[in-house]
């Protein structure tokens, strides 16, 4: 298995934040169909202030490109995506258009 974090922030209004929040308490089930069938085993998403940070587990089959395919076929996913871009704003630094931006591993312990 393998894990990715990234990383994307907020607009900073704390009424949007709680909505984005509440909206993420009872996501579409077509959300969550499209990224359990995409390959993606487990999804957390955490905050702090405006910034986001979301890890996700991923099967040997995961693959961007294709998470990416599925999405534009896909009109629901299309559809939340364009209300989280109410909430949402890329990352200083982030390619225009680029939501969520890789994080990179600097440091790893294990037992």
């Amino acid at each position: 298995m393998r894990t990715y974090c990234l990383t994307l922030d907020l607009i900073d209004d704390p009424a949007l934040i709680k909505a984005y929040e509440e909206i993420h308490q009872e996501v579409w089930p077509e959300i969550q169909e499209s990224i359990l069938s995409a390959g993606i085993n487990a999804m957390q998403i955490y905050r702090y202030s405006n910034r986001l940070f979301m890890i996700m587990e991923v099967g040997e089959t995961f693959s961007f490109d294709k998470k990416t395919e599925m999405d534009v076929a896909n009109d629901k996913v299309q559809q939340w995506e364009t209300l989280m871009w109410k909430y949402q704003q890329a990352v200083p630094g982030a390619k225009p258009g680029e939501k969520w931006v890789m994080m990179n591993r600097i440091f790893e312990l294990k037992a």
